[in-house]
Protein backbone atom coordinates (compact mmCIF):
# COMPACT_ATOMS: atom_id res chain seq x y z
CA UNK A 1 0.00 0.00 0.00
CA UNK A 2 0.95 3.54 -0.74
CA UNK A 3 1.83 6.20 2.12
CA UNK A 4 -0.95 8.46 2.86
CA UNK A 5 -0.30 11.76 0.77
CA UNK A 6 1.07 14.66 3.29
CA UNK A 7 -0.57 17.66 4.07
CA UNK A 8 1.11 20.96 4.00
CA UNK A 9 1.00 21.12 7.51
CA UNK A 10 3.21 17.96 7.87
CA UNK A 11 6.29 20.60 7.02
CA UNK A 12 5.36 22.75 9.96
CA UNK A 13 8.08 23.17 12.44
CA UNK A 14 10.76 21.06 9.82
CA UNK A 15 14.14 22.27 10.93
CA UNK A 16 17.29 22.49 8.09
CA UNK A 17 20.92 23.25 9.39
CA UNK A 18 23.68 24.56 6.77
CA UNK A 19 27.25 25.60 7.66
CA UNK A 20 29.27 28.33 5.52
CA UNK A 21 32.38 30.19 5.34
CA UNK A 22 32.41 33.63 4.91
CA UNK A 23 34.94 34.00 2.18
CA UNK A 24 35.47 37.45 0.31
CA UNK A 25 34.85 36.92 -3.10
CA UNK A 26 31.00 37.44 -3.10
CA UNK A 27 31.04 40.70 -1.35
CA UNK A 28 33.50 41.94 -3.66
CA UNK A 29 31.28 40.47 -7.23
CA UNK A 30 28.00 42.37 -5.29
CA UNK A 31 29.89 45.74 -4.17
CA UNK A 32 30.92 45.56 -8.27
CA UNK A 33 27.13 44.26 -9.47
CA UNK A 34 25.63 47.85 -7.00
CA UNK A 35 28.87 49.91 -8.57
CA UNK A 36 30.41 50.57 -5.40
CA UNK A 37 33.43 49.94 -2.99
CA UNK A 38 33.75 47.80 0.36
CA UNK A 39 36.09 46.93 2.42
CA UNK A 40 35.45 43.90 2.21
CA UNK A 41 36.14 42.76 6.22
CA UNK A 42 32.68 42.30 7.44
CA UNK A 43 28.86 41.45 5.72
CA UNK A 44 26.94 44.67 4.76
CA UNK A 45 23.10 44.03 5.91
CA UNK A 46 21.20 42.29 3.58
CA UNK A 47 24.64 40.54 1.67
CA UNK A 48 24.06 37.74 4.11
CA UNK A 49 22.30 36.18 1.15
CA UNK A 50 25.27 35.34 -0.74
CA UNK A 51 25.35 32.49 1.43
CA UNK A 52 24.42 29.41 2.93
CA UNK A 53 23.14 28.81 -0.85
CA UNK A 54 20.86 25.74 -2.09
CA UNK A 55 22.84 23.87 -4.35
CA UNK A 56 21.03 21.38 -5.46
CA UNK A 57 21.80 18.88 -8.62
CA UNK A 58 19.82 19.32 -11.51
CA UNK A 59 17.80 16.15 -11.48
CA UNK A 60 16.29 18.05 -8.19
CA UNK A 61 15.69 21.00 -10.23
CA UNK A 62 11.82 21.59 -10.92
CA UNK A 63 10.64 23.22 -13.79
CA UNK A 64 10.76 27.30 -12.41
CA UNK A 65 14.04 26.31 -12.03
CA UNK A 66 14.52 26.46 -8.35
CA UNK A 67 15.04 22.91 -6.22
CA UNK A 68 11.74 20.71 -6.18
CA UNK A 69 9.47 21.18 -3.69
CA UNK A 70 9.13 18.69 -0.77
CA UNK A 71 12.45 18.68 0.73
CA UNK A 72 12.83 21.54 3.40
CA UNK A 73 9.97 23.60 1.61
CA UNK A 74 6.14 22.38 1.45
CA UNK A 75 4.97 20.98 -1.90
CA UNK A 76 2.68 23.68 -2.46
CA UNK A 77 0.90 22.69 -5.81
CA UNK A 78 1.08 26.59 -6.77
CA UNK A 79 2.98 27.14 -9.92
CA UNK A 80 4.19 30.48 -9.16
CA UNK A 81 6.87 31.47 -6.07
CA UNK A 82 8.10 34.88 -5.21
CA UNK A 83 9.35 36.33 -1.69
CA UNK A 84 7.17 38.56 -0.03
CA UNK A 85 9.00 40.30 2.17
CA UNK A 86 10.91 39.85 5.47
CA UNK A 87 12.04 41.01 8.72
CA UNK A 88 15.58 41.20 9.65
CA UNK A 89 17.31 41.82 13.27
CA UNK A 90 20.78 42.25 12.93
CA UNK A 91 23.06 42.04 16.04
CA UNK A 92 26.47 41.96 14.93
CA UNK A 93 28.27 41.81 11.69
CA UNK A 94 29.65 38.31 10.09
CA UNK A 95 33.28 38.71 9.03
CA UNK A 96 34.99 37.17 6.36
CA UNK A 97 36.87 34.06 7.50
CA UNK A 98 33.94 33.16 10.00
CA UNK A 99 32.49 29.70 9.55
CA UNK A 100 29.16 30.56 10.05
CA UNK A 101 26.09 27.99 11.22
CA UNK A 102 22.50 28.82 9.82
CA UNK A 103 19.42 26.75 11.75
CA UNK A 104 16.16 27.54 9.51
CA UNK A 105 12.36 26.34 10.68
CA UNK A 106 9.19 26.30 8.97
CA UNK A 107 7.31 28.92 11.11
CA UNK A 108 4.24 29.42 9.54
CA UNK A 109 2.32 27.93 6.50
CA UNK A 110 -1.50 29.82 5.30
CA UNK A 111 -3.61 28.82 2.97
CA UNK A 112 -5.53 31.68 1.50
CA UNK A 113 -8.22 32.94 -1.29
CA UNK A 114 -7.37 35.84 -2.81
CA UNK A 115 -9.00 38.19 -5.64
CA UNK A 116 -6.31 36.22 -7.92
CA UNK A 117 -7.03 33.20 -6.96
CA UNK A 118 -5.29 30.93 -4.11
CA UNK A 119 -2.63 31.88 -2.32
CA UNK A 120 -0.09 30.24 0.35
CA UNK A 121 2.36 32.15 2.31
CA UNK A 122 5.69 30.17 3.78
CA UNK A 123 7.31 31.84 6.69
CA UNK A 124 10.99 30.45 7.29
CA UNK A 125 12.91 32.04 10.10
CA UNK A 126 16.63 31.57 10.26
CA UNK A 127 19.31 32.30 12.49
CA UNK A 128 22.71 32.54 12.27
CA UNK A 129 25.43 32.34 14.45
CA UNK A 130 29.22 32.31 14.08
CA UNK A 131 31.84 31.77 17.17
CA UNK A 132 28.97 30.74 19.84
CA UNK A 133 27.72 34.82 18.64
CA UNK A 134 24.40 35.50 17.15
CA UNK A 135 24.64 37.51 14.25
CA UNK A 136 21.63 37.90 12.76
CA UNK A 137 17.56 36.64 12.91
CA UNK A 138 15.45 37.04 10.08
CA UNK A 139 12.14 35.76 9.12
CA UNK A 140 11.20 35.43 5.35
CA UNK A 141 8.28 35.12 3.62
CA UNK A 142 7.31 33.15 0.37
CA UNK A 143 3.94 33.29 -1.56
CA UNK A 144 2.92 30.95 -4.00
CA UNK A 145 0.23 31.84 -6.27
CA UNK A 146 -1.97 30.48 -9.02
CA UNK A 147 -1.50 30.80 -12.91
CA UNK A 148 -2.85 33.91 -14.11
CA UNK A 149 -6.54 33.35 -15.41
CA UNK A 150 -7.80 33.89 -18.70
CA UNK A 151 -8.89 37.72 -18.70
CA UNK A 152 -8.52 38.19 -15.24
CA UNK A 153 -7.63 41.87 -14.06
CA UNK A 154 -4.63 42.22 -12.34
CA UNK A 155 -5.03 44.70 -9.15
CA UNK A 156 -4.86 48.04 -9.23
CA UNK A 157 -1.62 49.48 -8.48
CA UNK A 158 -0.81 51.75 -5.84
CA UNK A 159 1.01 55.07 -6.67
CA UNK A 160 3.98 55.46 -4.38
CA UNK A 161 4.10 57.82 -1.64
CA UNK A 162 5.65 61.74 -2.38
CA UNK A 163 8.22 63.68 -0.38
CA UNK A 164 11.12 61.26 -0.28
CA UNK A 165 14.50 63.22 1.11
CA UNK A 166 16.87 60.45 -0.98
CA UNK A 167 16.01 59.06 -4.45
CA UNK A 168 18.20 56.52 -6.11
CA UNK A 169 17.10 55.31 -10.12
CA UNK A 170 18.59 52.11 -11.14
CA UNK A 171 18.47 50.92 -14.76
CA UNK A 172 16.36 47.11 -14.39
CA UNK A 173 18.73 45.90 -16.95
CA UNK A 174 18.70 41.90 -17.81
CA UNK A 175 22.41 41.88 -16.83
CA UNK A 176 21.87 43.23 -13.78
CA UNK A 177 19.09 40.42 -13.06
CA UNK A 178 21.79 37.99 -14.14
CA UNK A 179 24.05 38.76 -12.29
CA UNK A 180 21.91 38.69 -8.98
CA UNK A 181 20.55 35.40 -9.89
CA UNK A 182 24.47 33.92 -10.49
CA UNK A 183 25.32 35.69 -7.44
CA UNK A 184 22.59 34.37 -5.22
CA UNK A 185 22.97 31.13 -7.00
CA UNK A 186 19.08 31.58 -8.24
CA UNK A 187 18.12 29.55 -11.13
CA UNK A 188 14.12 30.91 -10.86
CA UNK A 189 13.29 31.22 -14.53
CA UNK A 190 11.34 34.47 -14.15
CA UNK A 191 14.90 36.40 -13.45
CA UNK A 192 16.36 35.39 -17.42
CA UNK A 193 14.01 33.00 -19.43
CA UNK A 194 11.76 35.69 -21.02
CA UNK A 195 9.64 33.06 -23.01
CA UNK A 196 8.94 31.16 -19.80
CA UNK A 197 7.77 34.06 -17.66
CA UNK A 198 5.68 35.64 -20.74
CA UNK A 199 4.25 32.16 -21.93
CA UNK A 200 4.26 29.70 -18.56
CA UNK A 201 3.88 32.67 -15.92
CA UNK A 202 2.33 34.99 -17.27
CA UNK A 203 4.26 38.00 -16.59
CA UNK A 204 4.61 40.94 -19.17
CA UNK A 205 8.49 40.53 -18.94
CA UNK A 206 11.86 39.60 -17.01
CA UNK A 207 11.05 40.19 -12.91
CA UNK A 208 13.00 42.16 -10.70
CA UNK A 209 14.06 40.15 -7.92
CA UNK A 210 12.22 41.02 -4.73
CA UNK A 211 15.89 40.47 -2.50
CA UNK A 212 17.53 42.35 -4.90
CA UNK A 213 15.39 45.66 -4.00
CA UNK A 214 15.42 45.44 -0.48
CA UNK A 215 19.26 45.39 -0.70
CA UNK A 216 18.94 48.57 -2.85
CA UNK A 217 16.72 49.90 -0.22
CA UNK A 218 18.95 49.34 2.28
CA UNK A 219 21.70 50.44 -0.08
CA UNK A 220 20.63 53.86 -0.56
CA UNK A 221 20.63 53.99 3.28
CA UNK A 222 23.97 53.44 3.59
CA UNK A 223 24.71 55.60 0.51
CA UNK A 224 23.44 58.37 2.58
CA UNK A 225 24.58 57.68 6.13
CA UNK A 226 28.02 55.50 5.49
CA UNK A 227 28.25 54.58 9.20
CA UNK A 228 24.78 53.82 9.82
CA UNK A 229 24.39 50.99 11.72
CA UNK A 230 21.51 48.73 11.58
CA UNK A 231 19.39 47.13 14.30
CA UNK A 232 16.22 45.87 12.00
CA UNK A 233 14.79 46.08 8.74
CA UNK A 234 11.25 44.69 7.38
CA UNK A 235 10.27 44.65 4.24
CA UNK A 236 6.92 43.94 2.22
CA UNK A 237 6.95 43.08 -2.08
CA UNK A 238 3.65 44.89 -3.09
CA UNK A 239 4.19 44.80 -7.13
CA UNK A 240 5.87 43.17 -9.27
CA UNK A 241 8.72 45.46 -11.07
CA UNK A 242 9.77 44.19 -14.24
CA UNK A 243 13.41 44.30 -16.54
CA UNK A 244 13.39 47.07 -19.76
CA UNK A 245 12.28 49.84 -17.28
CA UNK A 246 14.20 51.73 -14.87
CA UNK A 247 12.80 51.78 -11.07
CA UNK A 248 13.68 54.26 -8.26
CA UNK A 249 14.68 53.70 -4.78
CA UNK A 250 13.48 56.15 -2.32
CA UNK A 251 13.80 56.79 1.60
CA UNK A 252 12.38 59.46 4.26
CA UNK A 253 13.93 59.71 7.96
CA UNK A 254 12.94 60.74 10.94
CA UNK A 255 13.47 63.48 12.72
CA UNK A 256 16.18 62.04 14.44
CA UNK A 257 17.42 59.70 11.96
CA UNK A 258 16.60 56.56 13.34
CA UNK A 259 14.05 55.25 11.57
CA UNK A 260 13.88 55.22 7.60
CA UNK A 261 10.94 54.96 5.71
CA UNK A 262 12.04 53.43 2.26
CA UNK A 263 10.00 52.22 -0.64
CA UNK A 264 10.79 51.62 -4.33
CA UNK A 265 8.14 52.84 -6.92
CA UNK A 266 8.70 51.60 -10.86
CA UNK A 267 8.84 54.29 -14.01
CA UNK A 268 5.03 54.84 -13.68
CA UNK A 269 5.25 55.69 -10.01
CA UNK A 270 3.25 52.82 -9.03
CA UNK A 271 4.71 51.40 -5.78
CA UNK A 272 6.43 48.15 -5.22
CA UNK A 273 7.94 47.48 -2.53
CA UNK A 274 7.22 49.39 1.01
CA UNK A 275 10.52 48.61 4.06
CA UNK A 276 11.80 50.27 7.19
CA UNK A 277 15.08 50.38 8.47
CA UNK A 278 15.73 51.12 12.00
CA UNK A 279 19.59 52.66 13.24
CA UNK A 280 21.66 52.47 16.03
Amino acid sequence: MSAAPQKLEDWLGKEAVAQDDITAFPLAAMAATLDREENGGTVPPLWHWLYFLPIAPMSEVGPDGHPKRGGFLPPVPLPRRMWAGGRLTFHAPLKVGERATRTSIIANIEDKTGRSGRLVFVTVQHTIEAGGELKLEEEHDIVYRDAPHEGARPPQPQLAPEGEMWRRTIDADPVLLFRYSALTFNGHRIHYDSPYVTQVEGYPGLVVHGPLIATLLVDLVRREQPDATFQSFAFKAVRPTFAGQAFTVCGKPSADGKVIDLWAKDHEGCLTMRATAALA
